[in-house]
């Protein structure tokens, strides 16, 4: 066989494989979370059906939303494909920076995803990003830790139930902490989730004229609760664990409650990776007494398309394959059905297989209990219950965190972190318009 022919035949599967198009490399940034990592050791179904090969970006959190923030403003080009989440899809569909997906096949049946993922992962009506899973917060604990306390998880228990709870599970001596809750700096780490607590005291980040309320009492009792709770309960240097490392310590045996992403919950009831797996409950996140909010939020992490792709059609096809029904059903067929990304899709929460997946129904009322349209009990001038969706606040809520951190360190107090916080955010807001 000639060289020619050798060449035409090659490029004639290339183009077979990847139905009539040229086969392409997909640079894709994601998140280092078990279920993305999951997906990078399914990538070869996609490619044997596709032709088209992945290459994989694999960042922490904080890190990845640095480098796609910068890179899609900057038009860098250095991926085809992003994993970003609610706050993110709507401003940068509206900038026009990334592509609609607005022309997938019918079999891929985009009205079945959940309408709060489909909604926050729109713009005007067109989706910009598809959930690979979705996700909003819950209590996750040891049953077994808790009986020997004495005391029984209400499905929808209060702040004051947790902290005395928490004390209760505790033991310095076994190195058992009664809770682990997220303190790293980060407006999608340990920011995220003081605002959520924050919400659940009754407390807001900007009244309807866009002035900060950090200076309110509401602030000043969910950051000392939170602050007190974690000095009595927490464990060591929890000003800078995030979601990762309270999974690791969960699946370690050494929290008795952690309060976090539903999508956590395949991680610490799986035998092969947590210690705990036979011993692990379910609960609404928590409210204070009196307040009807509670701190749960409203997520996906989703896959985007940037604007200016050379590779849109292949990036396309990859999105289709990492978000549809299909792929949940690989993943169960190699992993179980407590495995599968969840939250995502209607269908998931119909099939009586995933019915019986003990956190299955607690992730779903969790997500249903969410409203990012009416995050807080006074009312605001903003949508997103874990955020701001303003392009200003991510920069803001992150200076917030690294104040709210060096509280949790002991190198400031709750007022000197609050009232930073205000001054900063005042500062900030009128600097970009908002006053």
């Amino acid at each position: 066989m000639s060289r020619i022919t050798t060449l035409c035949t090659a490029t004639a599967m290339a183009l077979v494989m990847s139905g009539g198009a040229f086969a392409e490399n997909l640079v894709i940034a994601t998140v280092n979370n078990g279920d993305m990592i999951r997906m990078q050791g399914l990538t070869q179904d996609f490619t044997d059906k596709t032709g088209h090969t992945v290459e994989w970006v694999t960042l922490e959190e904080n890190v990845l939303r640095q480098r796609v923030t910068t890179d899609i403003a900057a038009k860098g080009g250095s991926f085809d494909i992003m994993t970003i989440g609610m706050y993110e899809t709507p401003i940068w569909g509206a900038n026009g920076w990334l592509v609609p997906l607005d022309d997938f096949s019918a079999e891929y049946d985009v009205d079945d995803i959940l309408p709060a993922m489909r909604g926050g992962l729109s713009h005007d009506g067109t989706l910009y990003a598809a959930p690979f899973y979705g996700e909003s917060s819950m209590i996750m604990y040891r049953t077994d830790l808790m009986e020997a306390a004495g005391l029984e998880m209400p499905t929808a228990p209060t702040w004051q139930f947790i902290r005395e709870a928490a004390a209760a599970m505790t033991d310095r001596d076994a190195d058992i902490n009664g809770i682990c809750l997220r303190g790293k700096a980060g407006w999608g780490e340990g920011g995220a989730f003081i605002t959520v607590t924050a919400n659940s005291f009754g407390a807001r980040w900007f009244d309807e004229e866009w002035n900060a309320q950090f200076d309110q009492p509401e602030w000043k009792e969910a950051l000392t609760f939170f602050t007190e709770m974690m000095s009595e309960s927490g464990p060591t240097g929890y000003a800078t664990n995030g979601f990762n490392e309270n999974l690791n310590l969960f699946q370690q045996g050494k929290c008795g409650m952690w309060i976090d992403a539903t999508v956590a919950a395949s991680f610490v009831t799986n035998p092969n990776d947590s210690t705990v797996a036979d011993s692990v409950g379910f609960a609404l996140a928590p409210n204070a007494e009196g307040v009807e909010k509670r701190a749960n939020w409203l997520w996906a992490w989703a896959l985007a398309i940037p604007a200016g792709t050379q590779k849109e059609d292949a990036a396309k096809e990859f999105i289709e394959w990492a978000t549809s029904k299909e792929y949940i059903e690989l993943v169960a067929a190699n992993e179980g059905w407590a495995n599968v990304p969840p939250g995502a899709r209607t269908s998931l929460y119909e099939n009586p297989n995933y019915k019986e997946v003990p956190f299955a129904q607690m992730t779903l009322d969790s997500i249903l209990a969410a409203d990012p349209s009416n995050p807080t009990v006074k009312p605001v001038p903003y949508v997103g219950i874990q955020f701001a969706a303003i392009p200003e606040f991510a920069g803001i809520a992150t200076e917030v965190s690294q104040e709210f951190s060096a509280v949790y360190a002991g190198q400031q107090t709750v007022e000197e972190a609050l009232a930073k916080a205000q001054a900063l955010t005042n500062d900030a807001m009128e600097a970009a318009g908002y006053r």
